[in-house]
């Protein structure tokens, strides 16, 4: 180990094992315990195994100082930040200080940064092994403290993490920083600082009085203090100056408290030392030109440096243990507090600093201060200290008098956006209903108008915020540019799809000549058209083009994604990948993962309709991941995570979400979560041959939509399975109804997934009606020519196996043979096992038989991830099986390909034996 630490071996030894075993650990206790020595005694130790170190301190102060603690834990990788994306890099720099900052800080980027330059520190080889190191995590300024509980429970265990935390009960409160959750909870080794024996305390009173007490003194001091360290020397000290030690059996110093002893030392300091550490506590970062500032010597310092209290660096001056500080602050009177803090706002020479302690010793209404604290809030906005900011801002608008009505509601409002922008939903809410009840006219538009968004991305029910969102229409001026804004985000938050294009209609026409709103006016125009769309109307395509001209370089929110939902609807898959990966990226950079959740997420129903099920997997499971560790709501990962398991033919698990799902629908009463699980539950039960059940699902899906007014749902197409279960359950009048349905869809909007899905429904129908299906069989075989091979492979496969049974019926052995076998083998290239097996086993009542491919489709997916190195447990992961599923494909695989080992089945891969069969 590092330093000598008195007594802690046991605690260091645990400590230390966890982290070279990459758990990481908290150590707690109460305060004065000897956390702060243990801490430094493992960094000690860390620091010459040549480990790199990411450290910070924080003190109480430093808790109105946005990133001051995270620039200490990133400064020895500062030289790192230029490899970083732009926004990163930006971000970062706001941060460190290290170049001109032009923008505000984006504090999601900041996060993102900070992940990433954990992530190249790791990756170096330069060091075994990188610590981030936080002592008095509790005193972590709000900004750094997000920043580092986003990025560490990302890196954990590859990074070790070691963080102190003052603990009255220790095991019992919630771990700094996160750590007790999720993955990293399940790591987290929680060490107990507890109190020193007899043994130890005699050594460490030693080294701080410079007095060996005798033993009867020393037991009694020990039981006294309980075993703290700081009160033993607390208490030695204040034994010390008595006339005289206590005979055996007197009391000690009345000790109620850590603090009150240390009252007693303070009180025993000449008045100018007093004075001295009074505004030293009180200032946010005290230095000796501060303080001379405000008419501090340095030698009025000295009677309580020589006393232990403060520790004089250079120009810095600290407390030598943040008792002391607390003690000296609780000591101060309120009236004389509010004098030495005007004291310090006269003198200090950071408008920042100045604005600080104005807020703390300004009460009456003051417009000039007022302003000035207002204007540190805007500047702690843009430095990306959010609740800092809200708190000035608060103030501000508490100061201004009462006839500056403009600025009070200004402010109110930037308070309540500020605890929005800090992801503090609940406080957002109060203080947006704070701004509603104090404001009026438009200001109590825009505050209603918060409200909802706060709202909708705290998941309250539509209903709810529709009527907030309708309340701010009604309070805003008609015809103006709040507005407008108002019926943007009504477009949005309405699902019905005409009342959404009238509001989005209106919005458009109200931001048309707003510069300042040209992000929304975008957002509103792909909005009109994306609702017109879902109205059954012509889709105005000019509308699209005008606002993706009109979004420039950073589509709003609002509507980001429609281009790409429309592109995907129209089996436009590379469109739609482009545009979802430019946004993710964007998202990424900025670190904002709610996005990132739903782009991956759009990504997934991406790919598996192009038929690129592993990549589909991949995005998936990503979404999945990130969605626990922020908290999003699963309902879309659980979908897609279903029909993923029904493409491949693991039906049971498939309709157990589809249950799922819809048992939450109805406890919610969701329209949205009804309509994509009994789309699910329809599919897994049509693969699964259970027609009636099929038919009802996709009956009830039908009402929802049409109940919805929902002419054209994009996202969903589900006719032509419909149909097959209702031919299949001998429905043939709902049937040929759902024919028609399809047909109107293709001839408002003709794509490729209405083109298939209506010449095989005409197969089917045909055949279940009794009539010569060859016509029908012709205009198939036409579509699925007409649609290329790589856009909806699923369902050009399925083509050919409905036109396999058709043909067999028909008793034309031969090309039922034929198309029966190249959907075999189509639905095994993609891996549909079910469907597969079922192409094979209506080839063989034509008379022949279908081998299956030398690998299945998952054992062919299993295959090409193991030949990459992939681990089982990644394997299992991105493709939503159990490990020992992995070991039973692998063993198989072993066998038909006749290999032993990994690489020799990366060898025979990448030759192209697996693939080809």
């Amino acid at each position: 180990m590092g330093g000598v630490v008195i007594g802690r071996d046991g605690v260091l030894g645990e400590a230390r094992r966890s982290l070279d075993g990459g758990r990481p650990v908290l150590l707690e206790g109460p305060a004065g315990i000897g956390k702060t020595a243990v801490h430094r005694s493992l960094l000690d130790a860390a620091a010459g195994d040549g480990w790199l170190l990411l450290c910070c301190a924080p003190t109480e102060a430093e808790r109105a100082l946005p990133f001051a603690a995270l620039a200490d834990v990133l400064a020895p990788l500062a030289d790192r930040a230029a490899e970083l994306p732009p926004p990163q890099r930006t971000a970062l720099a706001g941060v460190l200080l290290s170049g001109e900052v032009t923008e505000p800080v984006d504090e999601r980027a900041v996060a993102a940064a900070t992940r990433a330059l954990l992530e190249v520190a790791a990756a170096g080889p330069e060091r075994p092994r990188v610590l981030v190191a936080v002592d008095d995590a509790p005193w972590l300024d709000p900004p750094s403290e997000r920043a580092l509980r986003f990025a560490l429970r990302r890196v954990v265990p590859r990074i070790a993490v070691l963080v102190t935390a003052r603990s009255d009960r220790p095991q019992a409160t919630p771990a700094p920083l996160g750590l007790d959750h999720g993955a990293t909870g399940a790591l987290l080794d929680r060490v107990t600082v507890g109190p020193l024996g007899v043994g130890a305390l005699h050594h460490v009173l030693r080294a701080a009085t410079g007095t060996a007490l005798p033993r009867p003194l020393l037991v009694r001091i020990a039981e006294e203090s309980g075993g703290n360290p700081l009160l033993a020397i607390e208490l030695a000290r204040a034994v010390l100056r008595l006339p005289q030690q206590p005979a055996p059996g007197a009391d000690l110093p009345a000790a109620p408290s850590l603090r009150h002893l240390i009252a007693d030392r303070l009180a025993a300091l000449p008045p100018p030392a007093r004075h001295a550490i009074r505004l030293a506590a009180l200032s946010d970062v005290p230095t000796l030109d501060g303080l001379a500032r405000a008419g501090v010597a340095a030698a009025d310092l000295d009677p309580a440096e020589e006393a232990g209290l403060v520790v004089v660096a250079g120009e810095a001056v600290g407390f030598a243990h943040p008792v002391y500080a607390a003690a000296v602050r609780a000591d101060v009177p309120t009236g004389v507090r509010r004098r030495l803090h005007r004291l310090l706002a006269d003198t200090a020479r950071d408008p920042d600093e100045r604005a600080r302690q104005l807020a703390r010793c300004t009460s009456a209404p003051a417009p000039e201060a007022a302003a000035e604290i207002a204007a540190a809030a805007a500047r702690q906005q843009a430095r990306g200290a959010p609740e800092i900011a809200a708190g000035l801002y608060d103030t501000a608008a508490r100061l201004g008098p009462p006839e500056t009505v403009a600025e009070h509601a200004r402010w109110r409002l930037a308070a309540a956006q500020c605890r929005y922008d800090s992801g503090d939903y609940a406080a957002a809410r109060v203080a947006a209903e704070q701004a509603v009840e104090e404001l009026t006219g438009p200001a109590r538009g825009e505050a209603l108008l918060l409200r909802a968004v706060i709202g909708w991305s705290a998941d309250e029910s539509s209903e709810k915020i529709m009527a907030i969102a309708e309340r701010a229409l009604a309070a805003a001026p008609p015809d103006t540019t709040l507005a407008g804004r108002v019926h943007a985000h009504l477009g949005m938050f309405e699902d019905a799809p005409d009342p959404a294009r009238r509001h989005a209609e209106h919005a458009a026409v109200l931001l048309a000549g707003s510069p300042d709103d040209r992000p929304v006016y975008a957002a509103a125009l792909m909005l009109l058209f994306f609702n017109e769309v879902r109205a059954g109307l012509t889709a105005r395509t000019e509308l699209l083009e005008q606002a993706l001209a009109a979004e420039g370089e950073e589509p709003s929110w609002l509507a980001g994604t429609v281009p790409a939902i429309w592109w995907k609807g129209l089996d436009e898959h590379d469109r739609a990948r482009e545009r979802l990966h430019r946004l993710l990226n964007r998202a990424v950079g900025r670190g904002d993962e709610p996005s990132q959740h739903e782009l991956l997420c759009h990504l997934g129903e991406t790919e598996l309709l192009a038929g690129r099920w592993g990549d589909a997997a991949a995005h998936i499971a990503e979404a999945r991941e990130l969605g626990e560790q922020y908290g999003a709501d699963s309902a879309g990962v659980e979908w897609l995570e279903g029909l993923l398991l029904a493409y491949r033919g693991r039906l049971a698990e498939a309709t157990r979400i589809a249950v799922e799902g819809l048992g939450r629908a109805d406890e919610l009463d969701d329209r949205w979560r009804l309509r994509i699980h009994s789309q699910l539950a329809g599919y897994a039960a049509l693969t699964g041959g259970r027609l009636p059940e099929a038919a009802r699902h996709f009956g009830v899906l039908a009402a929802t939509v049409d109940e919805l007014g929902l002419v054209e749902p994009l996202a969903q197409r589900f006719e032509p399975d419909w149909l097959e279960a209702c031919v299949g359950a001998g429905d043939l009048a709902t049937a040929e109804a759902v024919l028609e349905r399809l047909a109107v869809r293709h001839r408002r909007l003709p794509r490729p997934w209405t083109t298939l899905g209506l010449a095989r429904s005409r197969v089917l129908l045909d055949g279940a009606l009794g009539r010569d299906p060859s016509d029908a069989l012709g205009e198939l075989a036409a579509a699925r020519a007409a649609v290329p091979a790589d856009v909806l492979p699923l369902d050009r496969a399925r083509c050919l196996l409905v036109a396999g049974v058709a043909y067999r019926r028909l008793r034309r052995r031969r090309e039922a043979r034929g198309a029966l076998t190249e959907a075999a083998a189509e639905l095994d290239a993609l891996g549909a096992e079910a469907l597969a097996a079922r192409a094979r086993a209506e080839a063989e009542r034509t008379g022949g038989r279908v081998a299956p491919r030398q690998l299945t489709g998952t054992e062919l997916e299993v295959a090409r991830l193991a030949a990459a190195g992939r681990t089982n447990r990644v394997i299992a992961e991105t493709l939503f099986i159990s490990p020992k599923t992995v070991e039973a494909n692998l063993a198989r695989i072993y066998r038909k390909l006749g290999v032993t080992s990994r690489a020799e089945l990366g060898a025979t891969m990448a030759r192209g034996t697996g693939a080809d069969g």
